[in-house]
Formats: C-alpha cells, sequence, structure tokens
C-alpha cells in the first residue's frame, strides 16, 4: 500500500506551531519569576501563589478544552488557534494592570479560558501533517515549544521586572502574543483530517460521549493521563516554586535566577524532548509498550538527582544536579502524546487528546502547583526558608507513583493501540 503524500508546508506549519506552543508557555510560566515580587506587593501567602499559579489558570483551562475539542474536529483548528493565541496574550497583558489578588486570580483565568484552545487542535494538526512513523518525534519537536517559552518567561520576566516591574513585564510578552496572532493565521493552513491515515477526510468527527465511551473501554488510556497528571504535578510544581527556593535557601537575587532558570529550563527540557522524541521513534516501533515504559525509566531516574540537587548548597552543583532530571523528566510528552493518538480512530483524536489534556492539567497544574505551595506553608514554622526544599523532597512521591502507572500502561499497549 502506497503511503500518503505529506503536505506541502507541513515543516513551517510545524515551526509556527512551536512558536504558538512557545507564547503558550512564556505567559504561562511568566509568573513563576514575577511572583515573588508580587507577593510582596500585594501581601499574599505560598499558598494563594500556589492558587494563583494552578487553580486560576487550570480550572477554566481545562474544563473549556473538552467543548474546544469539539469545535476543532468540526471548524478550522488555526482559526481556533489564532483566536486562543489572542484572548490568552490580551489576558496576559491585563494582568499587569491588577491592583489586588481578586484581579489578578481572574486575569490569570482568562488567560486559562484562551490557552485552552491552544494544544488539543495544535495535537490534531501534527497527526495529518506527518505520517504515523514520524509523529513521535514531530510532536516532541512541538514540545520544544515548553523549554523555549518557559526559558523566555523566566528569563525576559525576570529582566523586564529588574529593571522596571513585574507590572510591565507582563504587558509586554501579552502584546507579544497578539502582534503573532494575525501572522500565524496567515502561515498556517488546515491540512486534510486524517490524511497521514488513508482516511476518509469527510469521516464525521466523533463527539465527546462517543469518544468517553471508547476512553472508558480502554484502561491504558486512563493509566497513560493519570501517569502523565502525577508527572505533571511534580513537574509544574517544582518548575514554578523553583524561583522561590533559589531565593529563600541560595540567596538568589531575581536577575541571577532568571538566568539560572532560562538555562535549566531551556537546555534540560530541549535535551528531553528530543531524548524522548527519538527513543519513542526507535523503540515505538519495534515495541507498542516502549513508549510509557520509556517515561517510566526516566522517572524513577529523576528522583534521587532532584534529592540530591536540592540539598546542595552551592549553585553551580544545583545547576548540574537539577539539569539532569530536568531532562529526563520531560522525556514522556513525545512518547506518551503519541501513545495517547494511537487510541482511538482519526475522528476521535482531537476529543481524545482534549481529555487526556484535562486529565493532566486538571490534577497536574491545578494540584501540582497548589500543593507545593501549601507543603511550603505548612513547613514553614519547622523548617523556615528552607520549607520549600522539603515541600519539594515530599513531591517527588508523585514520579514514583506515574513510573508505577507507565509500567501498567505498557501492558496494556498491545490491546488498546489503534494503527
Amino acid at each position: 500500500m502506497t503511503e500518503p503524500t505529506p503536505p506541502k508546508g507541513r515543516y513551517v506549519a510545524l515551526a509556527l506551531l512551536v512558536v504558538v506552543y512557545a507564547l503558550n508557555f512564556l505567559d504561562r510560566q511568566i509568573i513563576s519569576i514575577l511572583k515573588d515580587p508580587i507577593a510582596e506587593e500585594l501581601n499574599l501567602s505560598d499558598t494563594q501563589l500556589g492558587l494563583m499559579g494552578g487553580l486560576a489558570f487550570a480550572l477554566l483551562y481545562t474544563t473549556l478544552a473538552v467543548p474546544v475539542a469539539w469545535l476543532a474536529d468540526r471548524f478550522s483548528r488555526v482559526w481556533i488557534m489564532t483566536g486562543a493565541l489572542a484572548l490568552w496574550s490580551g489576558f496576559t497583558a491585563l494582568c499587569g494592570l491588577a491592583g489586588n489578588f481578586s484581579q489578578l486570580f481572574l486575569a490569570r483565568m482568562g488567560v486559562g479560558v484562551g490557552e485552552a484552545g491552544g494544544v488539543a487542535p495544535a495535537y490534531s494538526l501534527i497527526s495529518d501533517y506527518f505520517p504515523p512513523k514520524q509523529r513521535a518525534r514531530a510532536l516532541a519537536i512541538f514540545a520544544f515549544g515548553i523549554p523555549i517559552g518557559s526559558a523566555a518567561g523566566v528569563l525576559f520576566g525576570g529582566l523586564l521586572a529588574q529593571q522596571v516591574d513585574w507590572r510591565f513585564a507582563f504587558v509586554v510578552v501579552g502584546l507579544i502574543g497578539v502582534l503573532f496572532a494575525p501572522i500565524f493565521r496567515l502561515l498556517v493552513k488546515d491540512p486534510p483530517r486524517g490524511g497521514m491515515d488513508g482516511a476518509v477526510t469527510a469521516e464525521k468527527p466523533m463527539g465527546f460521549l462517543a469518544t468517553a465511551r471508547l476512553a472508558t473501554g480502554k484502561p491504558g488510556f486512563w493509566l497513560l493521563s493519570l501517569g502523565a497528571a502525577f508527572t505533571s504535578m511534580t513537574g509544574y510544581g517544582f518548575m514554578y516554586w523553583l524561583p522561590t527556593f533559589l531565593s529563600r535557601s541560595l540567596e538568589m537575587d531575581l536577575g541571577t535566577r532568571s538566568w539560572f532558570l532560562a538555562a535549566l529550563l531551556l537546555i534540560g527540557g530541549m535535551a528531553g524532548m528530543t531524548l524522548g522524541g527519538v527513543l519513542g521513534d526507535r523503540l515505538g516501533q519495534k515495541s507498542r509498550a516502549a513508549y510509557p515504559l520509556i517515561p517510566a525509566v526516566a522517572l524513577l531516574i529523576c528522583v534521587p538527582l532532584y534529592a540530591v540537587g536540592v540539598n546542595a548548597q552551592a549553585p553551580a552543583v544545583v545547576f548540574v544536579m537539577l539539569l539532569i532530571p530536568q531532562a529526563l523528566g520531560l522525556v514522556w510528552m513525545g512518547p506518551v502524546i503519541t501513545a495517547v493518538q494511537h487510541l482511538g480512530p482519526g475522528p476521535s483524536r482531537t476529543m481524545m487528546s482534549s481529555l487526556f489534556l484535562l486529565i493532566n492539567n486538571l490534577i497536574g497544574i491545578a494540584v501540582g502547583t497548589w500543593f507545593f505551595g501549601f507543603m511550603s506553608d505548612h513547613l514553614r514554622p519547622q523548617y523556615g526558608d528552607d520549607s520549600m526544599k522539603y515541600a519539594f523532597l515530599i513531591g517527588l512521591s508523585f514520579y514514583v507513583i506515574a513510573a508505577g502507572l507507565f509500567f501498567a500502561a505498557s501492558r496494556r499497549m498491545k490491546a488498546d493501540w489503534v494503527e
């Protein structure tokens, strides 16, 4: 059977999708480096900061992802992403105008509303731009937007806040996304749905209930989704609270923290995404079980390295010992997302991705960032400025749970996989 011809301009489209994903995480992560000056001006506790970085963003981000996915299966995915980009960027700029916790919380909810339309349609577009044997790598390249955007957010956010103030930083990065939205719309086209799988382009997309019923009969989907969620609890929590840890335990100033975190996020993130994509493409073709086994092994290696890193005193040692698990902690994305894309037929992909993201983000972002802030407040009377370090050590248990879930998922891949 002749393999379908990939759509023209797929690499340009992938590059622009990476830029959008980078802006997604820039606007999402900038608050992590700005939260200390925000807390000082608005007099906020760690628990409040955790809610602002987690629940405020994740509540509508996750719940709206499902209806957005329904729309993306029926209407232009590119138009949906364009509107979403302009919306979340505009609310990011509005964060700079907030005068109290409630106003900032609402603005962050607005960012979540916009970003609900930024990921699931992109997964679907990539699956229709690239054939199955190239998808893990393409999705891993798309995921480069995470370290690029996160690094840009902490670097430029921190430096702008140091030179001017945190409000100015929010406004500047928000306006960048608003200006890029029409460029994205003009340069990216919607490819035929299911074209890379030899499917009929007019095949009717599956609705939410049909997709939910499909997912219910696939234990592998739930194991992958919960494994990703527990991974994200530690991953998002660490990245959101690491600036606070560096400030309190190592006494780094804002500018130094910005460079430290940007390097850690960019180098570690790019390495982890690349490794995950390459391993997923190579090993996954030999055995479907490899897709969840790769992150399971990587996460177990992360645990002792993170423990050593947060207990070190010299900044250089901390950087090196956190860099390796930062990379390994992101290996899961390419293989796991590829596996999720193959747990249902083409018409279900966007909705299946949306369900996966709902579970992952509602637990990972909303609970993860709040958990570390809550634990820090709870432990502070006993451990003082080192309370965040001990919150980190407790949070490593989520990586162990995630590894167990991925191991279990590997046993379901053969039965649940759809070619």
